[in-house]
């Protein structure tokens, strides 16, 4: 991303500290020192956007033309950038429910009209073995991501929200995610599972000097969980650089993974406390 570009970005969110009065309680730092690092967590957001619009347009392509085999491969790839970016994009209920439900969201499962997008593909790949159902599903998966797209570039981003977003995904990953209840047609789950570790630790690693200067145990410890879970997924990297299916996790490592994102969650429940937010 250009200089300029990124200027633009950071002028756009330089209004945040404005509006930061509302929402501080005690602040343990200056609302003006939040508005860098989350200017480039919008930047990291919009990068991430913009691939998973242009992954999605060649995912849809191989699914409307009828190669299964080809929008296999794509699935997994193509759902990260989501993954990355999931603190933010389930402030958009309506979005994440088009985008990303699952069947049990739907009160006939697979057999529901309403449900859609990534997973009611995912079923078509993998058990109905065609596309044939899925191709209006697969122009509305473009077009919401599309509209998801236009809808994160607008939005303000509140550090509370983004914080907070980031712990609440790393709950529902210990919560029910570990169980491989998401993916359960195609077991990519290590898929969405390095990704999400890697977007909640992006918003990590932006206020880690100003965690640091409040505690460095903190942060210390925030990076020695984020490490073990980084390397229990790495045992499981595929020769072409993506997972093995998530059949292949062994229990232990499973509650190895889910003791360690329990705690990564408790802990980003508290960042929000320590920076002063609410």
């Amino acid at each position: 991303m250009s200089a300029q570009i990124r200027r633009r970005f950071l002028v756009s969110v330089a209004a945040l500290a404005a509006g930061f009065g509302t929402g501080v309680v005690q602040a343990a730092v200056s609302p003006l020192e939040l508005v860098a690092p989350i200017a480039e967590y919008k930047i990291y957001v919009s990068e991430n956007v913009r691939k998973l619009v242009a992954d999605t347009r060649v995912f849809v392509a191989a699914v409307k033309a009828g190669d299964v085999e080809k929008a296999k491969k794509l699935y997994a790839p193509t759902r990260t950038s989501y993954e990355k970016i999931e603190p933010v994009a389930e402030l958009f209920s309506d979005m994440d429910s088009a985008i990303d439900s699952r069947a049990d969201d739907h009160e006939k499962a697979e057999k529901d009209p309403g449900f859609g997008g990534f997973h009611r593909i995912e079923y078509a790949l993998w058990v109905q073995k065609n596309t044939k159902e899925v191709g209006k599903t697969a122009d509305k998966l473009l077009a919401d991501v599309l509209e998801l797209q236009k809808r994160l570039g607008t939005l303000t981003f509140p550090p509370e929200k983004v914080v907070g977003g980031a712990a609440v995904l790393m709950e529902e990953v210990a919560a029910t995610k570990i169980s491989g209840e998401e993916n359960r047609y195609s077991h990519t789950d290590l898929w969405d599972f390095q990704a999400n570790f890697e977007g909640a630790y992006k918003i990590v690693e932006l206020l880690r000097p100003l965690v640091v200067k409040e505690s460095k145990a903190f942060s210390d410890k925030n990076d020695a969980n984020f490490k073990v879970v980084f390397d229990t997924l790495a045992k499981y990297r595929a020769a072409d650089g993506g997972f093995e299916t998530y059949s292949k996790l062994t229990e232990r490592d499973r509650k190895l993974l889910a003791g360690r994102v329990n705690t990564l969650a408790e802990d980003l429940s508290k960042l929000r406390g320590m920076l002063g937010l609410n």
